[in-house]
C-alpha cells in the first residue's frame, strides 16, 4: 500500500521503515522537507504525503495535530483512512492536551468522512516495529468507528509483526481515549523498569467469562 506518515520523528521513522520493510511505499511528511533530508527515507510536503497516500498516518505531536490537518484541508482528506499514533502532552509531559476527550476523537470530528483508527499509541516506537524482540509480544488497541478501516489497519499492524491474537478491538474511536491516557501509566512503568522498550498485555481468565 501507498502509506503517507506525517511527521519526521522517531515514530514516523520507526513506522515508515517497518513498513517500507513489508514491501509497502512509504513517504513521510514535513512542513518543510527539504530541512528533513538524509533520513534514509522520502520526504515530501504535507499535501503531497496526503496526495500520495492510501493510508495516511498521523505521527505529529498531538498539541497541534488538529490543526496540520486543517492545513491540509478536509477534501484532501475524504476517504482516506487516517492511523491515528499520536498523543497531546504538554511540554513539559505533566498534563494532557486534550484531557477530556482524546487526539483520536478530535481528528474524527474534524474529518467526518476520513475514518480514523487509533492504534500504537500505548507504547514506544522500540516497540511498535519490533515486538518479537519482547519477551512476549502482548497487546495493541485498535479504536474506531469504521469497521474496514480497522481491518485495514489490523493488517497493517500484522506487517510490523503484531499477530491477530495479539490485536484487541476495544470499540469506537470514544475508546482512544483510554488509549491516550494510558501516557501517564506509561511513564510510571517506564521509570519503574528503566527502558521504555516493553509492552503490556492483557489476560483474562482461562475459562472466558462474558459481560
Amino acid at each position: 500500500m501507498r502509506i503517507g506518515l506525517l511527521g519526521t520523528g522517531n515514530v514516523a521513522r520507526a513506522l515508515a521503515h517497518g513498513w517500507r520493510a513489508a514491501g509497502h511505499d512509504v513517504l513521510l511528511g514535513s512542513r518543510r522537507p527539504e530541512e528533513r533530508t538524509g533520513l534514509g527515507l522520502p520526504v515530501a510536503g504535507l499535501d503531497e504525503t496526503a496526495a500520495h497516500a492510501e493510508v495516511l498516518v498521523n505521527a505529529t505531536p498531538g498539541g497541534v495535530s488538529v490543526d496540520l490537518l486543517h492545513s491540509i484541508g478536509a477534501p484532501a482528506l475524504a476517504g482516506t483512512l487516517l492511523v491515528d499514533v499520536g498523543v497531546g502532552l504538554s511540554d513539559d509531559f505533566s498534563a494532557l492536551t486534550h484531557p477530556n476527550s482524546s487526539l483520536g476523537e478530535l481528528i474524527q470530528e474534524a474529518f467526518p468522512l476520513t475514518p480514523v483508527v487509533k492504534t500504537l499509541c500505548t507504547m514506544d516506537s522500540t516497540t511498535m516495529t519490533a515486538p518479537g524482540e519482547l519477551t512476549e509480544p502482548g497487546t495493541v488497541f485498535l479504536s474506531g468507528d469504521d469497521a474496514e478501516a480497522k481491518r485495514t489497519t489490523g493488517r497493517l499492524l500484522t506487517d510490523l509483526g503484531w499477530p491477530e491474537s495479539s490485536q484487541l478491538d476495544i470499540g469506537g474511536i470514544t475508546t482512544a481515549r483510554g488509549q491516550e491516557h494510558f501516557a501517564f501509566l506509561f511513564m510510571g512503568i517506564a521509570g519503574g523498569v528503566g527502558s521504555h522498550t516493553f509492552n503490556i498485555k492483557v489476560v483474562t481468565r482461562r475459562s472466558a467469562d462474558t459481560f
